[in-house]
């Protein structure tokens, strides 16, 4: 059983069968309309964000499974705060605020992608992005919230969060 398999980045809910993913389904003699559809009913739930799509076709039978993956720390950091797109500006412009509890949920969310190996880490690698698309945590610079988790500051909101952590995938 021969399979191709297919990685490409969608905006969810809005693939379009032009290229490049139109051009390789129909050269492996798939039904492009229908392809796009379903990756566009499973992604859905992203809309607006860009999210990792695994299409695995089995070429003797024509038969394929879509896999969604989780959207991009970014992607997820800018849905949180209700923005299109990171500040251009990020030292000056910034475009929102959340808590740490809101950043503590994505890094649970994608644990499975990060290579963190504890929560803390996660949350920090979540940080250091935040910060470079202009979002502000806690109402301060991303760096400063880092300083005050070194600091103890968050322990009993890092604890509550640990269980949550180490039931996730990943």
């Amino acid at each position: 059983m021969p399979t191709k398999t297919i990685k490409i980045m969608v905006e969810g809910g809005s693939a379009k069968p032009g290229p490049p993913l139109g051009p390789t389904l129909s050269q492996l003699g798939l039904n492009v309309q229908e392809v796009v559809k379903k990756i566009n009913d499973v992604t859905a739930q992203f809309k607006g964000m860009s999210v990792p799509v695994t299409i695995e076709i089995d070429s003797s039978t024509k038969k394929y499974d879509i896999k969604v993956g989780v959207p991009t720390t970014t992607s997820l950091l800018l849905k949180a705060i209700n923005a299109q797109e990171p500040s251009g500006d990020p030292a000056h412009k910034k475009i929102g605020n959340l808590d740490l509890e809101q950043i503590a949920d994505i890094a649970i969310k994608k644990k499975p992608q990060l290579s963190a190996k504890t929560l803390t880490a996660a949350i920090k690698s979540l940080l250091g992005t935040a910060r470079s698309i202009g979002i502000t945590v806690e109402g301060k610079d991303p760096k400063d919230v880092i300083k005050e988790i070194d600091q103890g500051k968050y322990n009993d909101l890092l604890t509550n969060y640990e269980q949550k952590w180490n039931e996730a995938e990943g």
